[in-house]
């Protein structure tokens, strides 16, 4: 049996959850609403992540546009995403939810533009 600690944040509350792993069998106790009992258990089976970085931009006011995924991605998926991003190069103006990539490793979600940045 394995006994993992996870630091809810679904709410402002933070609980902190136990959760006792046996095969597929999962306990999970210290939640104090339903959604940090679904967390924990996402979090066991399935980590995913909301992510946000950076790419280049050319003939901008600024040489960075930030980006961000529209929904949480597989844990594992994100240095992969990363190593996407340091590909890409937009050309100014860039607007915010100018999609950067489309249904992002078939995930349904997009990496989208979430800072403008003006033609300099």
């Amino acid at each position: 049996m394995e006994k993992r600690k996870i630091t809810c944040i679904s709410c402002p509350l933070g609980c902190e959850i136990e959760a006792e792993i046996n095969g597929d069998d999962i306990t999970i106790k210290g939640n104090r609403c339903s959604r940090g009992k679904e967390y924990a258990l996402n979090e066991i089976k399935d980590p995913r992540r909301v992510v946000t970085s950076n790419v280049k931009v050319t003939g901008g006011q600024f040489p960075l546009a930030s980006v961000k995924t529209t929904g949480a991605i597989p844990k594992g998926k994100i240095f992969s995403l990363i190593e996407k991003l340091r590909e890409v190069e937009l050309e100014a103006p860039v607007n915010i939810g100018q999609v950067v990539y489309k249904n992002l490793f078939d995930s349904g979600f997009d990496v989208v533009v979430t800072r403008p940045v003006e033609r300099r």
